[in-house]
């Protein structure tokens, strides 16, 4: 099932992206899965979405844990940890 993908911010920026539409693998089952996935697809994925990264997450516009499900077809947002000041 296609799942789009959107990307925030300097995760944007790094990835050279504002989304996109993908068909995830079946196996998948949680929201650090999807991270770690969509990591190993290019250098400039793996940079803006490695684990060493402190990123917020959010599943149709729900923010969300790494833990949380997932379930093929929701859309996925990837977003930096926002600070005021």
């Amino acid at each position: 099932m296609q799942t789009t993908i959107r990307y925030f911010a300097s995760v944007r920026e790094a990835v050279g992206l504002g989304s996109e539409t993908l068909e995830l693998p079946d196996n998948l089952t949680t929201l650090a899965e999807v991270r770690a996935w969509l990591a190993a697809r290019s250098s400039r994925h793996a940079f803006a979405l490695g684990q060493d990264k402190p990123l917020r997450m959010a599943c149709d516009h729900i923010m969300a844990e790494p833990e949380s499900p997932w379930i093929p077809g929701r859309e996925v947002a990837f977003f930096p940890p926002v600070t005021g000041g």
